[in-house]
């Protein structure tokens, strides 16, 4: 278990969670800042409508709604969800109950695999995109500055993987504009887009080709 940077009051949401599942609440564990993964023995959809009718108390304490599973469906759900599954495991903190992810971990053919699906996508994304700014630069602009974000999340999920891939300078330029609102200058744009297609095609390819 790692702690995270930012820590969250959750009381509010296991008093609700003990009060509808009791002795079934297994476990609360938050990451990504006010996000909770809840763990219960049994789930059933009168449980649901219960945690529907609290989402406003929670969202006025800043708490996002819960991810709640029930045991086993975490561990069950890794091989399908191995990006979204596996940065939990690696950045948690638990607050209420029992551990819950010992002795879990990612298989790094299904972290390859998921990789490889979200890097050919953004790919494919930067070509349709490249076309359909019909050649403006402010165009080439947004489209650089809208991808950052997912570009960031890419390599932040390769490094995971494979932390000895260079994307270069350039992506790490685009990347840092993720979270940024400031127009980028057309000159910029046009200055960066190369060398970032260029590092997202090594990327799928380095990725195509890995093994561990």
């Amino acid at each position: 278990m790692t702690g995270m940077n930012e820590r969250v009051d959750t009381r509010v949401l296991e008093q609700d969670l003990k009060s509808i599942f009791g002795t079934r609440l297994v476990s609360i564990a938050t990451y990504a800042g006010q996000h909770s993964l809840v763990i219960v023995d049994t789930l059933h959809a009168d449980d649901l409508r219960a945690c529907a009718k609290r989402v406003d108390a929670w969202h006025d304490a800043h708490l996002a709604t819960p991810l709640v599973l029930a045991a086993h469906e975490f561990e069950d759900a890794l091989d399908a969800f191995p990006l979204e599954f596996g940065a939990i495991l690696a950045d948690h903190t638990v607050t209420f109950g029992k551990a819950p992810f010992d002795g879990l971990t990612v298989d790094p053919a299904d972290l390859r695999r998921a990789i490889e699906v979200q890097a050919r996508s953004h790919l494919l994304h930067l070509r349709e995109g490249l076309i359909e700014t019909r050649g403006r630069s402010d165009a080439l602009s947004l489209l650089i500055t809208d991808s950052a974000a997912a570009f960031s999340a890419l390599l932040t999920s390769v490094a995971r993987l494979d932390r000895s891939f260079d994307a270069g300078p350039v992506a790490k330029e685009v990347a840092a504009l993720a979270g940024h609102h400031h127009d980028l200058g057309n000159a910029d744009a046009e200055r960066l887009f190369p060398g970032y297609l260029d590092a997202v095609e090594r990327l799928v390819k380095h990725i195509d080709t890995w093994s561990a």
